[in-house]
């Protein structure tokens, strides 16, 4: 069933196959599991979030009829379990705690047996991009998660939030520059010399609007030309850059741990029985 659509698990679902609902379920855990840790920074709130969305998918399957893609009606459905969980624990301490225990209870974030030196590296980037990402404001945190970790497109992540595109761009740009900015000790080179105070457009931004692609040709050109120009602003675009790739590598690694993943096939199979 691994390279089985979509779609025909789904008309398998609706014929009564319960190993195919499964199936699709499975197929879907690790994101919604990943998307909770990020939103609610605690595993047991993530744990639940991704059993109670999995079962209210199970639940609804059968009426899903494809009008969005079945991963970002599931995100949607994890979001609304998230704000709850957030709702619920409000005497969760504010501070970003250390995520020492939650690398062991996500199996792990480092690489397979990297050399010493560059596993401490390897460690200290994650730490702070995982401590970036948790520093900001839940509007802006679940906009970067679903964009630039999950890979959703723009108008999947509007429809996830019930937002314009607009509202999404916008917020977008904000938390990239944010997390950059924390992250900038750690993956940009010493910054080379400016060109003259105050001609440096804001270059994060912008070029984050340029990898969305929303500036005309005209305004690439003039940002291509600063840059060739501009050593810290060059270097600020490639910090930019390599965030966004730490952030679907490094930030994408949470898996689900097998526990978990037990106690969710033992209640949609509950849900079964009792169906």
């Amino acid at each position: 069933m691994a390279d089985e659509a979509d779609d025909a698990l789904l008309a398998r679902v609706r014929a009564g196959d319960d190993a195919a609902l499964e199936a699709l379920l499975a197929r879907y855990q690790a994101q919604v599991y990943r998307f909770g840790r990020r939103m609610c920074r605690d595993p047991e709130d993530a744990r639940d979030v991704l059993q109670e969305t999995l079962l209210a998918a199970a639940r609804g399957v059968h009426d899903f009829r494809g009008a969005s893609s079945l991963s970002t009606w599931l995100y949607t459905v994890a979001r609304s379990f998230c704000i709850k969980q957030r709702r619920r624990s409000k005497f969760a301490p504010a501070e970003v705690r250390s995520l020492d225990a939650d690398d062991r209870a996500a199996g792990g974030l480092d690489d397979p047996a990297p050399r010493p030196d560059q596993a401490l590296a390897d460690r200290q980037v994650a730490r702070a991009l995982e401590q970036a990402i948790a520093a900001l404001a839940p509007p802006y945190r679940e906009v970067l998660v679903l964009r630039d970790v999950e890979g959703l497109t723009a108008p999947e992540v509007a429809e996830v939030l019930g937002v314009g595109v607009a509202a999404v761009k916008s917020r977008l740009h904000r938390a990239r520059a944010a997390v950059r900015e924390r992250l900038a000790p750690l993956v940009e080179d010493a910054a080379p010399a400016a060109t003259p105070a105050g001609t440096c457009p804001d270059i994060v931004s912008l070029f984050s609007r340029h990898l969305e692609g929303d500036i005309d040709p005209e305004a690439c050109a003039r940002m291509e030309r600063h840059l060739a120009a501009c050593g810290r602003c060059r270097g600020a675009c490639d910090a930019l850059r390599r965030t966004l790739e730490l952030c679907r590598t490094r930030a994408g690694a949470i898996e689900v741990p097998a526990a978990v993943q037990a106690e969710v096939r033992a209640a949609i199979r509950a849900l079964q029985g009792g169906s």
